[in-house]
């Protein structure tokens, strides 16, 4: 690939490993999927424990843990310009030109997204899940997202629900977003080598015991089914999901999912590798009941490889390689354009979203006074040879190769 065409991604988000969950994996996927294309890809995210300042992962995947410490559920206190002086430096150091943003509840991410536009850079933002309209904390993180996304240059959501929802909350022009769904690695979620016994059915629970995960819902469907079918062991439910990672993951293992009819649950898998139900428990009873007499009629090692042939982090990969070079190819504006994006937000709360935007704007011409570009001193790119670097096995899973000697 080209120079020219070589794009320099710096990936931010509050959730990344060590934290595990659907967000962190995705980066990381992606992450070395970009690098395989032969972009450079880096990544931001805030110290976990003693794990802070510069670390690489396979493939050469450089990471910043800066020493920000989480202050509610892996997020870090908001600062509005705290973060301002440290993402400059990582930005001109490491001579990125795109900066990708995940997560709507990431405040690292926002804060990426704002410094980024104000600096000139262009940004992408995924958004990887749903979120409701009427309550009070639903409100204001719509508001928040409709100032974050108010300029930003490309979106992306994982289904076509999640694209609905985000363009209602943020007021995005639909034509700005796409749709590329996530992926899984099926080299690690492969079916037993033998067909399992039909004497004992074990539905497995992959789910937060909260209420929006459906945990209301298993108290009244499982003693249920036990009644019907004392060889069932217990269920798999979520109740609301953009994209649902872990029935995936249960497909590649060649099982049988029942999930409720929720979100984009039912553009996941087609028909014939899942049963969806309404959130009701006797609606469930009834898909469970259909699930357990249909699973003889399944053949997990087809299961698998139909996954293969549909879900592959290299196609997730030259989709947003796509979205990027849409991105980098959108006009540069100036502050006064830039701000009569934010005007129409609201009110009262257009003219507050410009006032911060014109202060980092000012903050970061003084940064420019303090610490001129010139000072910073630009890291060198860092490339493992081709015998070192993640490959790509059949289905677009990644495993890793050692140097010979």
């Amino acid at each position: 690939m080209g120079d020219q065409k070589r794009h320099k991604i710096l990936m931010v988000s509050d959730f990344f490993y060590p934290n595990f969950g659907g967000v962190e994996n995705h980066i990381y996927y992606l992450s070395q999927c970009l690098l395989k294309l032969s972009h450079k890809v880096v990544v931001l995210t805030h110290a976990y424990g003693n794990r802070s300042r510069v670390r690489y992962m396979t493939g050469g995947l450089k990471v910043y843990y800066i020493p920000w410490k989480p202050f509610l559920m892996q997020n870090t206190l908001p600062t509005f310009y705290g973060t301002l002086p440290i993402m400059r430096t990582i930005l001109i150091r490491e001579k990125i030109t795109l900066v990708h943003g995940h997560q709507a509840f990431s405040t690292l991410c926002h804060e990426a997204l704002m410094h980024a536009r104000t600096m000139g850079y262009k940004v992408v933002s995924t958004d990887h899940s749903l979120y409701a309209f009427a309550d009070v904390g639903s409100i204001h993180m719509n508001k928040v997202l409709q100032f974050t996304l108010a300029d930003v240059s490309q979106a992306i959501c994982v289904s076509h629900t999640s694209k609905e929802n985000t363009v209602l909350r943020s007021g995005l022009p639909p034509e700005k977003v796409f749709v590329i769904p996530n992926a899984m690695d099926t080299a690690m979620f492969r079916p037993a080598p033998e067909k399992l016994s039909q004497d004992e059915i074990v539905v497995v629970v992959i789910s937060r015991l909260v209420y929006r995960k459906g945990a209301d819902l298993l108290v009244e469907v499982i003693p249920e089914v036990c009644r019907l079918f004392p060889n069932v062991c217990f269920i798999i439910d979520s109740l609301t999901e953009a994209f649902c990672i872990a029935i995936l993951e249960a497909a590649s293992c060649g099982l049988l999912t029942v999930s409720t009819r929720v979100g984009g649950v039912p553009e996941v898998l087609p028909d014939d590798m899942i049963v969806l139900t309404e959130p009701d428990p006797s609606d469930m009873v009834r898909a469970i009941t259909k699930a357990i007499s249909i699973l003889p009629k399944i053949d997990p090692q087809v299961m698998h490889l139909r996954m293969k042939k549909l879900y592959s982090w290299h196609d997730v990969a030259k989709r947003t390689e796509i979205v990027y070079d849409r991105a980098l190819g959108c006009p540069n504006q100036n502050l006064i354009d830039r701000l009569s994006w934010y005007l129409p937000c609201g009110s009262w709360a257009g003219k507050l979203f410009c006032l911060v935007m014109i202060i980092d704007f000012l903050f970061c011409r003084l940064l420019q006074l303090w610490q001129p570009t010139e000072d910073i001193e630009e890291a060198p790119d860092f490339s493992l040879p081709n015998s070192q670097c993640p490959e790509f096995k059949e289905g677009g899973s990644l495993r890793s190769r050692r140097v010979s000697s």
